[in-house]
């Protein structure tokens, strides 16, 4: 960088599985996007850890090539013991080494919980719908009952 060059607000943000693409559908919720800040070699894998049960994640395969990755979330694996409960999941990349939060922060856009909206979709009385947090990681909402 030459003195007249300002640092960009990418140089400062820590890696993570920059989302480019949510597709929540027929069952399952595909992402897409790349690895931000860290070599994307070797394994990779989606993993879901339920917020405030960190103990027993979720994972999935992801299709890695170059450093875009690829992925889908059956959301039937969702389904709570208890028909009751709430939860949130919080959505990961990792390879066995580094464990990257899934979000969006390369853009321009901040506050993505209040402006983008996914729809939910339906199974076995469970209603799911992803969602930006207030950092503007994504994650998944999942509950039982009327309204999300």
């Amino acid at each position: 960088m030459n003195r007249h060059e300002r640092p960009t607000r990418h140089e400062h943000v820590k890696p993570h599985a920059e989302i480019a693409e949510v597709w929540p559908r027929d069952g399952h919720v595909r992402l897409v996007g790349h690895i931000h800040g860290r070599p994307a070699e070797g394994d990779w894998r989606l993993q879901l850890t339920r917020r405030g049960r960190p103990g027993r994640p979720l994972d999935y395969p992801a299709r890695v090539k170059g450093d875009r990755f690829e992925g889908e979330l059956p959301i039937a694996d969702l389904v709570p013991s208890d028909p009751a409960e709430t939860d949130e999941w919080d959505i990961h990349l990792t390879d066995g080494e580094a464990r990257l939060r899934a979000g969006r922060q390369l853009d321009d856009i901040h506050g993505k919980k209040k402006i983008m909206v996914f729809p939910e979709q339906r199974v076995r009385g469970l209603r799911v719908r992803p969602y930006y947090t207030v950092k503007d990681n994504l994650s998944l909402e999942c509950r039982t009952g009327a309204a999300i």
